[in-house]
């Protein structure tokens, strides 16, 4: 009769909501995070703050206007040069005059058309390669912002998860000791669920630092235009954004060859080079310049027009030609190893891609569920006595295993997505 009372009073207990644990093993409860004061930001702000106040896309923007500058240059025509000497004459032979003589000479160089078409072509195609330099920081730098948004967003999702895990955990807890304190259950498994509570708490701590941890990454990438308390908006999904507009395979690698940063700036830093290259060709040749000088005496006033010319006679250039030419080669073998490169990263994106969305399809439509489900038995043959503690405590692993997983998955997923766009230069 007293045994049964027991039982009662037990299963009462483990019905009612959860009780202050006895002092055997005291218990901290669970870790909160105060929510941060500043203001909330979408990913899409985050990117425009970046975009406005990154000092390294500053930079780039700078390098970008230094070749502007360079074209600027290449296409400005060579300045005269102006010789004037003043002195004076001494008669030598009787009834000559002596006096001031003076002596101006302006000499103009002709600039060659074709040196000079050539010369800012190879100026403007570095400043298209500047351009795509540009182009692939800034892509390189949001694709480094997205995977850190998605961070803290999967940080989120983990101590969201720690704090169910340590409430469910300070649940069993009590309801363990209810049983112990009846003699329903031997010590052991208090001491087990200590452990789980204990367990469950350092996760939640250490979610919580990883919070931080993460918080401050985005931040770095953003630059000091976001407050050091902000907050970020968004919930880590199953289907993350742009996940469903990507394409096959065949499809990627063409827009990867047609508007990637990169390849297009490996493609002009080659026509520069061709450009640089005729140019020191052409360098060869005879350049010609305008003279016109005028001497004036005490006696005789000469004036004359001529022509001065440049004869490459003992430097043919070869140096300067030959330079060129291995850096052209240099360029084009740095373009296919980069074009080889790309298309690399873009398969093995894809396939991550793949794997990814396998997961989380298999997680969230199968894994998952049965997880649960199994957890959800355990617990009510536990709460009736037919299972031990072990069962439970080890039904909730699987669960809270499978669970994380998820989240894990679904930042891989997202992850593959944004190397992706990336590389198809879509950001």
């Amino acid at each position: 009769m007293f045994n049964k009372f027991c039982l009662a009073l037990a299963l009462a207990a483990m019905a009612a909501p959860a009780v202050s644990a006895p002092p055997a093993g005291t218990v901290r409860p669970a870790p909160s995070v105060a929510a941060p004061a500043g203001p909330a930001y979408s990913l899409q702000a985050l990117r425009e703050l970046a975009r406005a106040g990154h000092p390294s896309l500053e930079a780039a923007r700078a390098h970008v206007e230094a070749g502007r500058a360079q074209v600027v240059g290449a296409g400005a025509y060579p300045n005269p040069e102006v010789e004037f000497l003043a002195g004076r004459t001494h008669a030598r032979v009787p009834g000559a005059a002596s006096g001031n003589a003076q002596s101006v000479t302006v000499l103009q160089r002709i600039d060659n058309p074709w040196q000079r078409e050539a010369r800012i072509d190879a100026a403007s195609f570095g400043l298209d390669a500047r351009q795509a330099e540009r182009r692939a920081f800034e892509n390189d730098l949001l694709a480094r912002l997205d995977q850190r948004y998605f961070e803290v967003l999967r940080r989120q999702a983990e101590l969201r998860a720690a704090r169910e895990d340590h409430d469910l955990a300070a649940q069993i807890r009590a309801k363990v000791a209810v049983r112990v304190q009846t003699g329903e259950a031997p010590r052991y498994e208090l001491i087990k669920a200590d452990t789980e509570l204990l367990n469950a708490q350092k996760a939640a701590e250490s979610a919580e630092l990883r919070i931080a941890q993460a918080r401050a990454g985005l931040r770095a990438l953003v630059g000091m235009g976001l407050p050091a308390d902000f907050q970020v908006e968004g919930v880590l999904a199953g289907q993350p954004a742009g996940a469903a507009a990507v394409p096959g395979l065949d499809v990627l690698r063409a827009e990867l060859l047609a508007r990637n940063p990169e390849l297009q700036r490996s493609q002009a830093e080659v026509r520069r080079a061709e450009r640089q290259l005729e140019l020191e060709r052409l360098r060869r040749h005879p350049e010609l310049a305008l003279k016109v000088s005028g001497d004036r005496d005490s006696e005789v006033r000469d004036t004359r027009l001529g022509v001065v010319v440049s004869v490459p006679l003992w430097d043919r250039r070869q140096g300067p030609v030959a330079e060129a030419g291995a850096l052209l080669a240099k360029s084009r073998s740095e373009r296919a190893g980069q074009e080889l490169a790309l298309l690399q990263s873009l398969e093995t994106a894809y396939r991550q891609y793949e794997i990814a969305r396998t997961q989380v399809n298999a997680l969230e439509n199968g894994i998952l569920r049965e997880a649960e489900a199994a957890m959800k038995v355990a617990e009510a043959a536990y709460r009736f006595g037919e299972r031990g503690i072990l069962d439970y405590l080890d039904a909730q692993r699987v669960f809270r295993a499978a669970r994380n997983e998820l989240i894990a998955a679904r930042y891989e997923l997202q992850l593959a997505v944004i190397e992706i766009e990336r590389l198809r230069a879509a950001q």
